[in-house]
């Protein structure tokens, strides 16, 4: 990953930093935490996602975003007088020849429109289609935001690195990313005789109040779960490869290969997409799996939508239909 970035003032090497526990949280807070901490500095997070996070970023936000967008915005109102700097970084491209979804390349600008009160925010930008070069001259560049030793930041980046890979190794193992991170302790086996493979944003599918506690109800009533944390970098891309045009958006090109390697391999009973309503490449990827859904029979697909209204007794007569159907057609 690559950022560049300048910011005017150094923080003190005590300096208390917020990242909030939303968006890309799930896929490198162990990254940003190892580095930060080598670095010095203080690392908090926010708490688990709660009807009041939510409540304080929709009241804030413009009804035409996403709801993790606005998930994230109550996360930095929790965090604001709590620390003394907010961690959003603008992640532009984490691989060459690609973009992010374009909620993160304004993110910073969207953090710093939601409360005139929140603390500074530190805003690196993360961009592979820079070359290496800028990437280590941004390095250096954001950690003089805490010290001026180039030894240290090194050291503190390849902390992260570390950490960072630890955390992935967990993840493959079949660990969820609430598991390793210690935010689920009450984390329920997954056996059963079903398996189910649950496709999405690492901030839809592992975020409890979002999905309204999918994984948990899924594993209670008997059923495996898989993510796509738990299926190799390579295959991923390996699979998403099979679409006829390159995806350009590196995480839809994830959840692509995710679903079509469990459709390929049939290593799943069904699959489920969970997926944000007003999110435009959601939407689009929602058409292309379930395209490919209906070449594959005998793997049941769905979708769900999920906003800040949907229901928890919607979602549940849904699942279990899904889950009875899936259970019927195993005994046929």
């Amino acid at each position: 990953m690559y950022f560049r970035g300048t910011w005017g003032c150094n923080l003190a090497l005590s300096a208390t930093i917020g990242i909030p526990q939303a968006l890309l949280y799930y896929k490198y807070y162990p990254l940003w935490e190892g580095f930060l901490k080598g670095l010095g500095a203080e690392v908090v997070s926010s708490n688990v996602t709660t009807k009041r996070i939510v409540n304080a970023g929709t009241s804030v936000a413009e009804n035409e975003l996403c709801l993790p967008v606005k998930i994230f915005f109550g996360h930095l109102i929790e965090l604001k007088d709590k620390v003394d700097a907010l961690f959003v970084p603008r992640v532009i491209s984490v691989e060459q020849g690609t973009y992010t979804c374009p909620k993160f390349l304004g993110l910073p600008d969207l953090a710093r429109a939601v409360d005139a009160k929140l603390p500074k925010i530190l805003d690196p930008t993360f961009n592979t289609r820079l070359g290496r070069r800028h990437f280590y001259e941004a390095l250096f560049d954001f950690g003089k935001t805490f010290t001026n030793s180039k030894y240290k930041i090194w050291r503190a980046w390849m902390t992260g690195v570390a950490a960072q890979k630890a955390y992935q190794k967990k993840l493959l193992a079949g660990v969820s990313p609430l598991e390793a991170l210690g935010g689920d302790a009450g984390a329920i086996l997954s056996t059963g005789d079903l398996k189910i493979g649950i496709a999405g944003h690492p901030y839809n599918v592992h975020d409890p109040y979002i999905n309204l506690n999918l994984i948990k109800k899924l594993k209670k009533w008997g059923a495996q779960v898989v993510t796509e944390e738990m299926i190799l970098p390579r295959v991923l891309e390996h699979e998403a490869n099979k679409l006829p045009k390159r995806l350009f958006w590196s995480y839809e090109r994830e959840v692509v290969g995710a679903a079509f390697h469990w459709l390929q391999t049939r290593t799943v009973d069904g699959i489920i997409y969970i997926l944000s309503f007003a999110c435009g490449q959601d939407s689009l990827i929602q058409v292309l799996l379930e395209t490919e859904a209906k070449k594959h029979e005998g793997i049941p697909f769905m979708s769900l939508v999920i906003d800040e209204h949907s229901g928890e007794a919607g979602l549940i007569t849904r699942v279990e239909a899904f889950i009875d159907m899936l259970r019927w057609r195993s005994l046929s």
